[in-house]
């Protein structure tokens, strides 16, 4: 998915993409059970650290994702933040009130945003959508009609936007002699997405028929990719939740704010 940024190969390239959901499904129950403010700042460090260590990419491209993921995390804790109970007052302008609880809370809240987003950008920069599905056809039973639909709609969304650039621009060149009073407001989305979506419906068709022209139906088939469980899915899992213990052994032996459980009201 991310080949153009690709700089090196790393072992999680090469774990199964089952393996990488399952995990992910195990942290996000792991961290939702999580109340110590200590264990969910060292999961948040840890694994920004993994990801950065077995991405695979550039850099930059870390980067980016990274700083979408604090924001959307800040922002989705700014109202308990703002807005949270508390006793003790750090700010109070009108309807404002920042406590030291719900600022604890609100940061705890954007941990867990952060931990969970970071193993979801290391599964999306280590594993290409082809295998994805077809780890699922393979090893879940997935049905190929629905595994290939799925498919063939990523594939349809990098043509839409260069059709929809094709279109902007022929468009451009047009109305340079229509009268302009024939492609103002509602018009102009008119001339834009109707042709956009007559082409894309055609485009969907075509390969509906190519595909049943070509014999696919449901029944057993073969496969040209192969999605195997290895043994680096069993280090990955090791890895996992080795991070976890000693997440929980830090927390215990060094604690960083000694606060116990961000739902009480005395810390």
């Amino acid at each position: 998915m991310f080949e153009a940024w690709k700089v090196r190969n790393t072992f999680i390239h090469d774990v199964n993409v089952i393996t990488k959901i399952v995990m992910a499904i195990l942290l996000f129950v792991f961290v939702i059970f999580i109340h110590q403010f200590d264990i969910m700042i060292y999961t948040t460090l840890l694994m920004f650290l993994f990801l950065v260590l077995f991405n695979g990419v550039q850099f930059k491209v870390v980067g980016i994702f990274t700083f979408f993921a604090i924001l959307f995390a800040i922002i989705s804790s700014l109202s308990m933040i703002l807005y949270g109970e508390g006793t003790h007052t750090i700010f109070k302008l009108g309807f404002i009130h920042i406590t030291r609880e719900s600022f604890i809370r609100g940061i705890h809240l954007s941990l867990r945003l952060l931990t969970v987003s970071s193993m979801g950008i290391l599964i999306s920069l280590t594993s290409e959508i082809v295998m994805i599905f077809y780890s699922m056809m393979q090893h879940l039973k997935v049905k190929p009609k629905f595994a290939y639909a799925f498919m063939a709609a990523i594939r349809m969304v990098p043509i839409m936007i260069t059709s929809f650039i094709q279109l902007r621009h022929s468009l451009k060149m047009r109305y340079q002699v229509i009268d302009a009073q024939h492609y103002r407001g509602l018009k102009r989305l008119k001339h834009l997405f109707i042709p956009l979506l007559s082409q894309n419906i055609r485009r969907a068709h075509q390969l509906s028929v190519a595909m049943e022209k070509k014999g696919f139906q449901d029944g057993p088939r073969t496969y040209y990719y192969k999605a195997p469980f290895s043994y680096k899915d069993i280090v990955f899992i090791v890895v996992t939740l080795a991070l976890l213990a000693i997440i929980c052994y830090l927390a215990h032996v060094l604690p960083l704010t000694g606060i116990p459980d961000v739902r009480s009201h005395n810390f």
